[in-house]
């Protein structure tokens, strides 16, 4: 039996619903092993983040060494990297171990609003990360960030893909999940754009989205299959996951990363 393995490097989330436990709940209902390497600890709930605590680095490169050297890696997702030396020690330890198919999520703000991303880690993160990326996800806002441009529009959109794709990664998906009518991602590969849209849910349950979506581009990537069918399955997953909301907490709930399996045990 051949088993899928992908590793998620990024912060935890004691509320469930983003960071590493969203992570390996979307590698698990998608078929692939999932494992982590935690940058950081957050308490954090529905209502917003109460507290970060960055782990050491050794604690970071140890993580990594060790499911690497042992276990093997055939895709790899980053999360919350919020300091430089932390985006420069998983920058090496990717490149050290060789580790293929580097999908970055650029977390920068929670729902919340509190920062996760400090200041000077944005250019880090564009001149260390993305160069040995083969996919980023950023939201209209995380784009924004990364372009110094506003996004108000699906050309925007087109326009910023092309510019965060100079910096090097090999795929860009800017998600229009901000923007208003249809959900609309637009996934650039230094030549062509394809499109992908849903129909938009209206709730305030969409804490952890991103995680969710990298995380199903990880997986399916790990699989073997190609960066346009990994975009798709995830597309239809987080509308899944958005979709079959399930209520949970007082403020931006989690999505339910069940929805795309029971979904697929129905067919």
């Amino acid at each position: 039996m051949t088993v899928s393995r992908a590793l998620t490097i990024a912060g935890s989330d004691s509320g469930g619903g983003a960071g590493i436990q969203a992570d390996l709940k979307t590698f698990t209902v998608l078929g692939v092993y999932g494992m982590s390497a935690l940058t950081a600890i957050t308490a954090q709930n529905t209502l917003g983040v109460h507290g970060i605590y960055n782990l050491p680095l050794e604690a970071i490169e140890k993580q990594i060494d060790a499911v690497a050297q042992d276990i093997g890696i055939d895709a790899v997702k980053t999360g919350m990297l919020s300091q430089v030396p932390i985006i420069e020690t998983v920058a090496r330890k990717i490149k050290e171990n060789n580790i293929p198919n580097l999908v970055v999520d650029p977390v920068m703000v929670a729902k919340g609003g509190a920062r996760l991303l400090e200041q000077d880690s944005q250019q880090a993160l564009i001149r260390q990360l993305l160069p040995l990326a083969t996919v980023i996800t950023p939201n209209l806002p995380e784009a924004e960030v990364l372009t110094g441009r506003d996004i108000r529009t699906v050309e925007e959109m087109r326009e910023a893909a092309k510019r965060i794709h100079s910096f090097g990664v090999r795929y860009v998906v800017v998600k229009g999940g901000h923007l208003e009518g249809d959900a609309l991602d637009v996934l650039y590969d230094g030549e062509t754009f394809v499109q992908f849209v849903s129909l938009r849910h209206q709730t305030k349950h969409t804490h952890g989205t991103g995680c969710t979506f990298s995380a199903a581009i990880t997986a399916e990537l790990a699989k073997g299959r190609s960066v346009q069918a990994a975009v798709e399955t995830a597309k239809e997953f987080i509308t899944c996951a958005i979709r079959e909301t399930l209520g949970i907490g007082n403020g931006h709930g989690p999505t339910n990363h069940w929805a795309y399996g029971q979904r697929a045990l129905q067919k």
